[in-house]
């Protein structure tokens, strides 16, 4: 059976109110594959889904689902739904996220219904700081041990503690004022003597973020260093909390689909389901500043009717010139946003990228000049005026481009503006411009 009758004989189970039927189908299903099937029905059949899960599995599905479905979802829901049924179920910053959804008054109402004091305690905590830094998105679900703990006194306590969390990565070592000193190396629970304390076979001196890091900046940390999770410390070291892979991957996730939808000359963030409002909405701007674009190339080329007169074969070329300028200017910005991206170019080495970036476009235009020259000299001859413009220009254009694709996102990324955006119809609208003011007045001084 495909995936499109599957989904057809859920729908129909449903319409049936085939509860058992529907819940031995559940029972083999994944958290994360029952998410994606209530992402592809309507709202009251994804709460006809929801009726038959235990508490827990409901929770992990509401956290896999669609953020604007989970949304939608959240807001037929009472409070103390939400709370009882599903944040009490959840890690602190997957009820961050999910209460973060909700609107200011509602998010009072469910934080008064969640039962464990404490938990509630954290996510208020939590909702205080910044959801684009690692405090927005850090946990407090962690093990945590004294620095001055015997071995049975450690391995005790870790074992409380480990009751109460679905997965350990890590156990942080702390002193008396819970500041972090270290990670508890698992192995030692093996290999050291029953007598050593904490301190004495503890790593020393672990990579951590502070609450105020910027989460771009996290999944750098995350990429580089190849880690399952961070501690996350306050102001003067004490630990409050980690951040997991997890939740890395999906931040990662969306800045890709951040920097790609920017480089594709959308405004915002859309989806193929979004109506037809917000697909215009983060279309129209781009496109409006594309036909301010083409109007300016008109009235730049409107101002040489004579030369146009004189010499119609310069028209054939205005594509050429205009598509050459905008992708070597995509080219350079796309590889500069991307060194920005991973950390591998720093606004330090402007210069430096700069010249690297000139020395391949003198390379690349010296290439393609040729080949239009060698291909104009054989159909017009040595003595065209098209000949030599056309090629001349292209060398300019080429260079130019180069120059600036590489230029405006390192100047974007100084003013803390994203940089993708440099990727996009700005670059190549830019250069359409510039490259049909290089191409005619080329063209006028050899004519």
């Amino acid at each position: 059976m495909n995936e499109e009758a599957w989904l057809d004989n859920i729908r129909q189970l449903i319409n049936r109110q085939d509860a058992e039927h529907i819940g031995q189908i559940l029972d083999k299903m994944h958290p994360a594959d029952i998410a994606e099937l209530c992402n592809e029905l309507t709202i009251e059949e994804a709460k006809f889904i929801y009726l038959l899960l235990d508490n827990e599995r409901a929770a992990d599905v509401l956290v896999g689902m669609d953020e604007d479905v989970r949304k939608d979802f959240l807001e037929m829901l009472p409070p103390e739904v939400i709370a009882k049924h599903f944040v009490d179920y959840m890690d602190t910053d997957d009820a961050v996220d999910v209460i973060r959804e909700l609107d200011e008054e509602k998010q009072e109402e469910v934080l008064s219904h969640i039962e464990d004091i404490e938990q509630a305690g954290d996510i208020v905590d939590l909702l205080k700081y910044d959801e684009d830094t690692a405090g927005g998105h850090m946990g407090t679900e962690m093990v945590v041990v004294n620095e001055n703990w015997s071995m049975p006194e450690c391995l005790k306590e870790m074992r409380l503690q480990a009751e109460e969390l679905d997965e350990i990565y890590y156990v942080y070592v702390v002193d008396d004022e819970e500041r972090l000193r270290g990670i508890f190396p698992l192995k030692k629970m093996i290999t050291s003597p029953s007598v050593s304390k904490v301190k004495h076979v503890m790593m020393q001196d672990p990579m951590s973020v502070r609450e105020d890091t910027p989460i771009d900046e996290v999944v750098q940390i995350f990429e580089k260093y190849d880690l399952a999770a961070i501690p996350v410390v306050d102001s003067i070291g004490r630990l409050i909390g980690q951040i997991t892979f997890d939740d890395v991957m999906e931040e990662a996730r969306e800045q890709s689909e951040r920097d790609y939808q920017l480089a594709s000359g959308l405004s915002a963030d859309v989806e193929t389901d979004d109506d037809v409002l917000q697909q215009t909405g983060a279309r129209l701007p781009w496109l409006l500043i594309g036909m301010i674009g083409g109007i300016s190339n008109s009235m730049i080329l409107g101002n040489f009717e004579s030369t146009f007169a004189r010499y119609p074969e310069m028209a054939l070329y205005i594509p050429l010139i205009g598509g050459t300028g905008g992708n070597v200017g995509t080219q350079s910005s796309a590889i500069v946003v991307k060194g920005l991206a991973n950390n591998s170019l720093s606004t330090r080495d402007t210069l430096k990228q700069l010249m690297k970036e000139g020395v391949v476009g003198l390379i690349n235009a010296t290439i393609i000049s040729l080949l239009v020259y060698t291909y104009n000299f054989i159909r017009f001859g040595a003595t065209a005026t098209v000949t030599y413009s056309v090629s001349l220009s292209l060398f300019a254009v080429v260079m130019f481009a180069s120059i600036f694709g590489t230029f405006v996102p390192l100047t974007l990324e100084k003013l803390k503006i994203d940089p993708a955006i440099a990727t996009g119809p700005f670059i190549a609208i830019t250069n359409d411009i510039i490259g049909m003011m290089i191409y005619m007045s080329i063209t006028m001084l050899l004519s």
